[in-house]
């Protein structure tokens, strides 16, 4: 007989800004700055409880753009990694772009070269299919499709959020979206 059981995904990748915590049009320069997202570091720790490996995918311009040295970097990522970690929640992966936008690397987003690093940390090369990302950006959603992983949009972010499903279901009509990652997490560990 088939196993008719919908089955959990093998990895979520996540953004940070706008998914983790909020985001700001000016950045995130310091760990005071640095605020959860109602929600988010719960939905986290239910991924680690149901034995799903979470990686952050995120770029990070504002040390390439030299807003923020690398030490005050590494704080704002400690802070947040502490939250979640109080929470039960764990990062199994990160990557980050801390390269500015005119820098020409390959791993900042919409290019998926952050995706598949996280793919192969994660074992999960041969798999992308079996992987979501959730963003709350077309540039995330882009970087996914580019690295053959799901996409799923939250409207979290400080964007225009309508706007940005609206292009979203240009590329894929049947795009996810949720209000925030509580939410998307919540429908995917119900699958």
């Amino acid at each position: 007989m088939p196993n008719l059981e919908p089955t959990l995904p093998k990895a979520i990748l996540l953004d940070r800004d706008g998914v983790i915590n909020f985001d700001s049009p000016d950045y995130i320069l310091s760990p005071e700055q640095w605020r959860a997202i109602p929600g988010s570091l719960e939905a986290i720790a239910k991924l680690t409880q149901a034995n799903i490996p979470v990686a952050i995918v995120s770029n990070q311009s504002a040390v390439g753009r030299g807003m923020i040295d690398n030490a005050i970097f590494q704080n704002i990522h400690a802070k947040m990694l502490l939250s979640i970690e109080a929470l039960g929640g764990q990062i199994d992966h990160v990557a980050y772009c801390i390269h500015a936008p005119d820098d020409g690397c390959t791993c900042r987003k919409p290019l998926p070269g952050m995706m598949l690093d996280s793919l192969t940390a994660l074992n999960l090369s041969t798999e992308p299919q079996s992987v979501y990302m959730i963003g709350d950006s077309l540039r995330d959603m882009q970087a996914a499709w580019a690295a053959n992983v799901s996409g799923i949009l939250v409207q979290s972010g400080y964007g225009d959020a309508a706007d940005i499903l609206a292009k979203a279901r240009l590329h894929d009509p049947h795009i996810q979206a949720f209000p925030d990652l509580a939410a998307a997490v919540c429908s995917i560990l119900k699958h």
